[in-house]
């Protein structure tokens, strides 16, 4: 008895499968009947599938590749103008180099002479060595004093005195 039982359980839900699989063809085909007619679709299959997607692919890839190709081609032209900035820069240096006049700093040993204040005038002195180094003028860049004294104020065993001054001399240039 439980083996008719089970069976007609399983006819019951068979029956009831079936069913509802009518009602929605019936459902499905109404609808279809609803809508215009449409040209059949085509259905691709795993192979179709797959060289739409290779096609799609190869689509992006180009469009990345036209990207990059402008990227490059942006790139290039801002190289080129960096370049010609860099050597108009560069020319634009040399010439300013060029008009500088020739300066040079020279060594030597002259006097200051003594200014009405008591202070080193070495205005003289600089330009007197740039003249003896064969250029027209100069300005004083470094000096060295010392003090002067009689021979007798050094056998006296003094280092200073009344009869001592002292003494400025340029021992730089800078000469043009």
């Amino acid at each position: 008895m439980g083996y008719r039982r089970a069976a007609i359980r399983r006819g019951t839900a068979g029956s009831l499968v079936a069913g509802v699989v009518l009602f929605a063809a019936v459902v499905a085909f109404a609808q279809d009947a609803s809508k215009p007619q449409q040209p059949p679709t085509e259905q691709p299959g795993l192979l179709g599938r797959a060289g739409r997607w290779i096609e799609e692919q190869v689509e992006k890839f180009g469009s990345h590749v036209r990207g990059a190709g402008s990227g490059i081609e942006n790139l290039s032209h801002e190289a080129g103008r960096a370049a010609q900035s860099t050597v108009e820069d560069a020319k634009d240096a040399a010439t300013a180099v060029t008009k500088i006049p020739a300066m040079r700093t020279v060594t030597g040993h002259e006097q200051c002479n003594t200014a009405p204040n008591g202070a080193p005038d070495c205005v003289a002195a600089a330009i007197a060595i740039c003249k003896n180094n064969g250029f027209a003028s100069g300005k004083s860049v470094d000096m060295t004093a010392t003090e002067t004294c009689p021979p007798q104020v050094y056998a006296a065993g003094r280092n200073s005195g009344p009869d001592c001054h002292t003494e400025t001399f340029v021992s730089r240039a800078l000469c043009q």
